[in-house]
């Protein structure tokens, strides 16, 4: 009896879970949608990343920023007992302001470009930051073919209520 109780719970909790992140995809899709634009998504130490993105509001937004970042996110991946586990941990984060707050109305389609660089792990100055010394640990981990870093570029409109955000997986050549 007692079993069967928490198995309902369980079941109660899992299916809240995805009833809760079906209505927040969908309150998201009702507010519009970001679309992300690159030419080419490889890059090497100190290039630039150059994109545009084009927001589309179906209902009025107050946002406080439209920001774009390059987000750097460490995986490790650790086998036990048959058992495979991943952990991720954001090491690097740039962001570029596109946009300060503004009250987006209905109906808004709008194209911003950007450029914004990637890090230059050769100059000094970038070796001697903290991000710096993060990612010199974050390589030393690498040699360990368990971890391996990840790359995207992230277009948001931070806004009050739900955000509008997409991303596009980039390679960066930083060894």
């Amino acid at each position: 009896m007692l079993q069967n109780a928490v198995l309902i719970i369980i079941v109660l909790v899992v299916a809240g879970g995805i009833v809760a992140t079906i209505a927040y995809h969908i309150v998201r899709f009702m507010r519009g949608s970001i679309k992300l634009s690159m030419p080419r998504t490889a890059f090497n130490p100190g290039d630039s990343i150059v994109g545009s993105f084009d927001l589309h509001t179906k209902k009025t937004i107050q946002g406080n920023k439209l920001i774009v970042s390059l987000i750097g996110t460490q995986v490790t991946k650790t086998y036990e007992d048959g058992k495979t586990r991943t952990r991720s941990h954001e090491i690097y984060r740039d962001e570029f302001l596109v946009e300060g707050p503004n009250t987006y109305a209905a109906g808004t389609a709008a194209r911003y470009n950007f450029e914004m660089p990637t890090p230059n792990t050769q100059s000094p100055e970038f070796m001697n930051s903290t991000i710096g010394q993060a990612l010199t640990t974050a390589f030393r981990l690498l040699n360990d073919r368990s971890t391996h870093l990840k790359w995207k570029l992230e277009a948001r409109l931070d806004a009050q209520g739900v955000d509008l955000a997409t991303s596009q997986s980039i390679s960066l050549n930083i060894r």
